[in-house]
């Protein structure tokens, strides 16, 4: 295929722009499920760059290294597990596609494979900083609930909320593997044509302030800490108690400290260290990705209106389709 560089840097770009949460995609789609939609279309564009290219694992992990920057650039506070959840959908798309067909099992392979590690990430977290109790609290309110509904079930409330979890997420993945090869077929069956837009300003345009990271952490694990403190206050009994309680409290606060103070620190340096050495390697790649970001938006305004005939999942999809189509083969009018 001709162009494909360019195609392929436009996919960069927008990949980028849908993880440095500047704007684009998260704008249309403000949903509680904000985190599934990010994580789907980095996995669309992802299939899309392997698509194009010849060489499939180089051109994703030269675009990895380009979208870590950008966000390193963009969002300074990511935390590092950001980081990991984005390298670990890219590692593995490269190394699928550098073996087989997107039009097999692969893509749903992906959707799955990836979402279930974004699953299983935050259940280990949550096991890191709450250690087995946050398990046990569970279980302690799941009993107390069978009780009063004079139902007994030999599972374990823990084991039959964290299949549900999983499940879940490893349908979502699925799914999101179908509807990105859907999306694929579209965009290599249209008609290639040229989308003009006006010259514009390359600016950032002032993003609505929104709550900081670390603010949603302390809530987080208020309410965590709280919902486990009843259970071994209120439905524990005698063998659990305030003792408890406190060890709790006290644990997840001292591995929270250590993470956001210490290690998380530690390796987002040693992430920002390696990253900086690549930048200067990629220092027109970075600025020409970044100078796009104000013509996407246009475009995704664009097609959002251009798709309103169609409705539900059939306006998302195309949606979806012709929008990166018209990112990928827009010209500004006065080239």
């Amino acid at each position: 295929m001709k162009n494909n560089k360019s195609i392929i840097d436009k996919l960069t770009a927008l990949w980028a722009l849908n993880e440095s949460g500047l704007g684009g995609f998260l704008h249309v789609f403000s949903t509680p499920f904000t985190g599934l939609i990010v994580g789907g279309i980095a996995i669309l564009l992802i299939s899309l760059i392997a698509y194009y290219a010849e060489n499939k694992w180089q051109a994703i992990l030269k675009a990895l290294v380009i979208v870590l920057i950008i966000k390193m650039a963009v969002s300074p506070y990511s935390p590092f597990g950001a980081y990991v959840a984005v390298s670990f959908q890219a590692l593995f798309g490269a190394l699928l596609f550098s073996k087989f067909s997107w039009k097999g099992v692969t893509l749903m392979i992906l959707g799955i494979v990836t979402f279930l590690e974004s699953a299983l990430q935050k259940l280990l977290i949550l096991t890191i900083v709450y250690g087995t109790e946050l398990w046990e609290a569970i279980n302690i309110y799941g009993a107390w609930v069978q009780k009063k509904m004079n139902f007994v079930s030999e599972s374990s409330t823990t084991s039959m909320l964290v299949t549900f979890y999983l499940v879940v997420y490893g349908i979502a993945g699925l799914l999101a593997g179908l509807f990105i090869r859907s999306v694929i077929k579209i965009i290599s069956e249209r008609k290639e044509t040229v989308f003009y837009l006006e010259s514009v300003e390359v600016l950032l345009t002032n993003e609505k302030p929104k709550v900081s990271f670390k603010t949603k952490v302390i809530w987080v694990w208020l309410i965590t800490v709280a919902i486990i403190v009843l259970a071994f206050s209120l439905f524990g009994g005698n063998l659990f108690g305030w003792q408890k309680a406190i060890y709790i409290l006290l644990r997840s606060f001292l591995i929270l400290m250590l993470w956001y103070l210490v290690l998380g620190p530690f390796l987002l340096k040693l992430v920002r260290k390696y990253l900086s050495k690549k930048e200067s390697q990629y220092k027109e790649d970075i600025t020409n990705a970044m100078d796009l970001f104000p013509y996407f938006r246009q475009i995704l305004s664009h097609t959002w209106k251009e798709t309103s005939h169609l409705k539900g999942y059939t306006r998302f999809k195309y949606f979806m389709a012709n929008s990166i189509s018209n990112c990928i083969h827009f010209k500004v009018s006065s080239e």
